[in-house]
């Protein structure tokens, strides 16, 4: 118990130096938040203060329930786009209902271990997401670079000077934060005709207030909430335990995936009951988090609680922050987020592995969907590991002297996808009375693989020919000798229920 304080204790404040990195970087975080939050509230087609006040209490909540340090959660566009019709149909107070239900899902599949399932998640599909992110990113700023006046221009070329060669001069100060102030700076004193914050969408006065969804308690509010809820759960919880290994890779360290959904699910439920919607972790500003020094869990509350800060008390000021500004930060992320490495290894990885990571660019790019990307990704990686691991066998035959007997030496994995050149690999014009099949040097992986082998068994037998099978591993003596209709001397055993 003591190690496990001690090392809660270590996430929050790992030294003087390293706080003041945190602190730093959340403050960073916070600022680039609100025109996200902003944007995130409109796709909901909700007010904008739902999306702030779920970034302040998912970021505030997430920092202590979490299992990745310096990891920012907010509100996103992935949980954002699926309750347009819930809105539109139903109203706001259904949305607080529903995402107060995803946090419970959330919480339940951290009790269930369903991160575990992360572990079918290859490196192209990670690289993918990644990929795909830092794409979405870029062309989330698009329609700030379109249309708009010089100085605009001027102002983003601008900050990215100061973002990338500040550091070589000093890092002190995190360089996106230098070049958010003195772009406000600059714009606020000389009047630039440039879009700021406040052009987005009105800011909210004063702090959230605790309230309980205004919803019947009955079965006809679950049925219209419950498919929301799920879908909102899955997809938050997928986008977050992506984002935790992609941290974990940035910052060579470790997450708990476990703590880390039960800690989503209590973060959502705390951003319904101050009037907030659902969110999840969010790759770009984890990534503007990381690159400014933050690391514990500090980083993340301070974003959340310089985000309350600002908006409660310097709310005519932060309206007045230059777009620019962000765009500039927002395109430095996506410039660090993207895998350039992949573009390279495209030549020197496998075809399959470079074919899974631009299906799921590709898909997510084009559908805006993170969840079907990486579905995708997932089951076209399935699909080639099937059919590479079907190839990994061999049936060997040798004929004794005299030609009466033979042995079938089987090796390798048999599997629902092997079956059939298994089957194949059985001479159909099998000369030898005699027949052993050793299989000491194979595994049988499933009930397919047992009707394989006694599809080859009973043909055998009904050609006249006596049969054995020796070499079971255990694990293939189990499987065999709960489900084969043959015992190992070709001895029928009775039809077994498959």
């Amino acid at each position: 118990m003591f190690n496990g304080l001690s090392t809660y204790r270590q996430q929050w404040f790992a030294g003087a130096a390293t706080a003041r990195a945190d602190v730093l970087a959340g403050i960073v975080v916070a600022l680039a938040l609100i025109p996200e939050a902003i944007g995130f509230s409109i796709i909901a087609g909700v007010d904008p203060r739902v999306g702030l006040y779920a970034s302040i209490a998912i970021a505030i909540v997430i920092s202590f329930t979490g299992g990745r340090p310096g990891m920012i959660s907010a509100a996103t566009a992935a949980v954002a786009v699926l309750v347009v019709p819930l809105v539109r149909e139903h109203g706001v107070e259904y949305l607080f209902a529903a995402t107060i239900l995803m946090g419970l899902i959330q919480i339940i599949a951290g009790l269930l271990r369903l991160d575990l399932v992360m572990q079918f998640v290859s490196r192209s599909v990670i690289t993918g997401f990644v990929n795909a992110l830092a794409i979405l990113i870029f062309m989330a700023q698009l329609p700030q670079l379109i249309n708009v006046t010089w100085q605009a221009y001027v102002m983003v070329a601008g900050g990215l000077a100061i973002i990338y060669l500040l550091p070589r001069l000093t890092k002190v100060v995190p360089s996106p934060l230098v070049a958010i102030l003195v772009l406000s700076f600059i714009s606020i004193w000389f009047g630039l005709p440039v879009n700021t914050v406040g052009d987005m969408g009105k800011l909210p006065e004063g702090l959230p207030s605790i309230v309980l969804p205004n919803v019947p308690l009955t079965l006809e509010t679950l049925q219209i909430i419950l498919p929301y809820s799920l879908t909102m759960a899955a997809v938050g919880l997928l986008e977050s335990l992506l984002t935790a290994q992609i941290v974990d890779d940035m910052t060579h360290s470790d997450s708990d995936k476990r703590r880390e959904c039960a800690g989503q699910g209590s973060a959502n439920i705390a951003a319904a009951l101050v009037g907030g919607m659902g969110g999840c972790a969010m790759i770009g500003q984890s990534v503007i988090n990381v690159t400014s020094g933050g690391r514990t869990r500090l980083s993340t509350f301070t974003a959340g609680a310089t985000l309350l800060i600002l908006l409660a008390l310097l709310g005519p000021y932060v309206g007045r922050m230059p777009m620019p500004a962000l765009v500039a930060v927002m395109v430095m992320v996506s410039i660090g987020t993207f895998s350039w490495n992949s573009i390279v290894n495209l030549r020197r990885h496998p075809p399959t592995s470079s074919i899974v990571m631009l299906t799921t660019v590709v898909v997510v790019v084009a559908t805006h969907d993170l969840s079907l990307g990486v579905l995708a990704g997932v089951l076209l990686s399935g699909i080639f590991f099937a059919a590479k691991v079907q190839r990994m066998f061999d049936v060997r035959r040798d004929l004794h002297p005299g030609g009466t007997r033979a042995t079938y030496f089987v090796t390798g994995q048999i599997f629902f996808a092997s079956v059939d050149r298994f089957t194949r690999s059985f001479n159909a014009d099998e000369t030898a009375t005699d027949i052993l099949i050793d299989v000491s040097a194979a595994h049988f992986w499933d009930i397919s693989a047992v009707g394989a082998l006694d599809k080859i068994v009973a043909r055998l037998l009904r050609e006249g020919r006596t049969v054995e099978v020796v070499g079971y591993n255990r694990a293939s003596a189990d499987i065999v000798d709960k489900f084969a209709l043959y015992d190992k001397t070709g001895v029928e055993l009775g039809a077994v229920p498959h």
